[in-house]
């Protein structure tokens, strides 16, 4: 009979995956441009909704004396590992996209269980026909499913003092502009003050890949989705900066 610790991770796994106590409903159809650590977007609107048979309102008593929660879900938009098997090692945007670390000292999204953990602001809690919690800071992807909810204690799990290891301080933000037509469109819209803040909280991240930034930028436009538009963005130089500048805000195609 083989160890425990002889066991392989397949073998100790089999079975079904962890049923999903709900679903989050964002403002991020798609996983370009969502920001890369909670918080970066507050203007970000997101719900989770939760499912039968976790929808009872008696599931989430007390939860409303919370201010921001722990969410645990499925990075359902990262392929799970195929024959290949484990990869140990992955590129975190944050060294440029070019330097290795182990995925373990890395919070990247490629896991090998697909699992994330993300700190999220409660901003309320409807009871009416289920159970529906409003979010704020959410940094997950439309129809993610969350596994798990727990309330965030701030006098046990925050530390002021820890060392973060190669991602010591937030991101550099870069600078966004608006064309004349993106502005048009954000004024004939009755969410256009609040879509405006989204998009500038997301491209002051530069969701361009990790390598792009720092170079000299190139003609090329590309197109995040948010909301129910596709906002199309090209990078500029200004006085030696880069500057993300939004040239059109286009409706999607089923969501306009």
């Amino acid at each position: 009979m083989p160890h425990p610790r002889q066991t392989s991770p397949t073998a100790a796994f089999a079975g079904e995956p962890p049923l999903p106590v709900g679903v989050i409903e964002s403002d991020y159809p798609d996983k370009f441009g969502v920001p890369r650590q909670p918080g970066l977007a507050p203007a970000a609107k997101a719900a989770l909704v939760l499912v039968p048979p976790f929808d009872d309102p008696l599931a989430v008593r007390g939860l409303a004396a919370f201010s921001h929660l722990w969410l645990t879900f499925i990075f359902h938009k990262t392929p799970p590992l195929d024959d290949n098997g484990f990869t140990p090692l992955v590129r975190p945007p944050r060294l440029g996209g070019n330097r290795k670390v182990g995925v373990f000292a890395s919070r990247s999204p490629n896991r090998p269980n697909r699992l994330g953990l993300s700190l999220v602001t409660l901003e309320r809690v409807d009871t009416q026909g289920g159970v529906r919690l409003t979010l704020g800071g959410c940094d997950l992807v439309d129809q993610t499913p969350v596994i798990d909810i727990k309330p965030y204690l701030p006098w046990a799990e925050a530390r002021p003092d820890a060392r973060a290891g190669f991602a010591p301080a937030p991101p550099p933000e870069v600078e966004v502009a608006f064309y004349p037509a993106a502005r048009d469109e954000l004024a004939r819209r009755d969410d256009g003050a609040s879509l405006q803040a989204l998009i500038e909280q997301v491209l002051r991240q530069d969701p361009r890949p990790a390598y792009r930034h720092g170079r000299k930028p190139t003609a090329r436009v590309y197109g995040v989705r948010l909301r129910d538009v596709e906002v199309k963005f090209r990078a500029l130089e200004e006085k030696r900066a880069t500057l993300l500048a939004v040239v059109a805000i286009e409706p999607l195609p089923g969501r306009a």
